[in-house]
């Protein structure tokens, strides 16, 4: 509790300020909650299935998930990943970070470590203790790029899963196929040194929220021995519907196990199943997905401001996130003083990146603008003094 997360906590602040102010006079940019509405599909596919009425609608279904949900799943991961991938390697899950948690049980023996490279999503590494491990952090290089020095070396016979988030939260970096394959021949190698093989966990919720035009490369034509943990909670606008998948690479060392493994874990972790409504109602609007009209503006509202103030910083490439280096590299001195203002943003220390702040743009666009003097007035401050 001591050591729980920075969002959090930037987050109850934010609620208490709403309160005592008015929530128009907060510029809250601290929790990830998609601001887009969801697809109008959706709702429509949902208000359908909510009206339909068969025998066993409510009923438990294989803990695996409803297996014409996973025909269509592994259909549209065929094409989407460009690997022949079969309904028995995916499982439904409570989200992502339900189908991290099943991946991790899984793979994990006491002491085992799993690696990522900062920044992270902090709460990867309560996901490892969750199951007797613990986390290795490698520092990135300027970009954001990895550091396959740092991940070489790093890299040790306890070392069971390297972890990769792309689109990256905090960042918005994605890593192109060429550090995928690099990182992957990294990991080959040094599973063949140690004897024992180390699994690419890759962890993709903003895989469709991202712009000019890029493509997430696939980590499973990068590397065999991958997994994908990921939900429908950005793109689709649904984080409180917990609904995800966990996929299993069909050529991965152990495969069968893995698979088998993670069906038995997302039950005796108490998810027992995904969310069964649910699971119908992705299953049925696959290429859906939010209208970034408002992100990408916002994202462009806030890079051309900061920019012009000085702030510098990575326009990221997906996500809804925006890590500028802190001015003065103290990102607790930025964070504290853009909270006089009343504008909430957390800093990268809550990331594993001391000396940034992210800035989470999935609100209104007039929140942006209006948030652009007050962070003006901030960077005038820090920088003063």
């Amino acid at each position: 509790m001591a050591s729980s997360s920075f969002i959090r906590k930037m987050f109850e602040t934010g609620n208490a300020l709403k309160a005592e102010h008015g929530a128009g006079n907060v510029f809250d940019f601290s929790l990830g909650n998609p601001s887009a509405p969801p697809p109008k599909a959706f709702e429509e596919t949902l208000r359908r299935l909510a009206a339909e009425d068969y025998p066993g609608k409510y009923k438990y279904m294989p803990n695996a998930g409803y297996p014409d949900v996973r025909e269509a799943l592994a259909s549209w991961i065929t094409g989407e990943y460009g690997v022949d991938f079969p309904a028995g390697r995916v499982l439904m899950t409570c989200g992502a970070g339900g189908a991290l948690n099943a991946a991790l049980k899984t793979i994990l023996n006491p002491g085992d470590r799993v690696m990522v490279s900062a920044p992270l999503f902090m709460e990867y590494r309560f996901y490892a203790q969750n199951h007797g491990g613990d986390l290795t952090v490698v520092d990135s290089l300027e970009g954001f790029e990895f550091d396959f020095g740092a991940i070489e070396k790093g890299i040790t016979r306890d070392t069971a899963v390297f972890l990769v988030n792309s689109p990256n939260n905090p960042s918005g970096k994605v890593y192109s196929m060429a550090s995928l394959e690099r990182l992957a021949d990294i990991l080959d190698r040094k599973s063949r040194e140690f004897g024992r093989r180390i699994y690419l966990l890759s962890d993709e919720p903003y895989r469709r929220i991202v712009y000019d035009g890029i493509k997430v490369p696939s980590v499973f034509q990068a590397y065999p021995h991958s997994l994908i943990a990921t939900s429908f909670s950005k793109e689709l606008s649904i984080p409180g519907e917990r609904i995800g998948w966990l996929a299993v690479h069909p050529q991965a060392e152990d495969a069968q196990a893995l698979f088998d493994g993670a069906v038995l874990c997302n039950r005796i972790l108490g998810y027992v199943n995904a969310p069964g409504l649910m699971q119908k109602a992705v299953a049925s609007v696959l290429d859906e997905q939010v209208d970034m009209t408002e992100y990408q503006r916002n994202r462009d509202i806030l890079c051309r401001g900061l920019k012009e103030i000085g702030y510098d910083f990575h326009a990221p490439e997906g996500t809804f996130y925006l890590f500028p280096k802190a001015p003065g590299g103290d990102d607790l001195k930025i964070v504290d003083a853009l909270l006089q203002h009343r504008v909430l943003v957390v800093p990268g220390r809550g990331f594993g990146s001391p000396g940034f702040f992210r800035i989470a743009f999935c609100v209104d666009t007039d929140t942006v603008s209006r948030s652009l003097s007050y962070f003006k007035a901030a960077f005038d401050e820090v920088t003063a003094s």
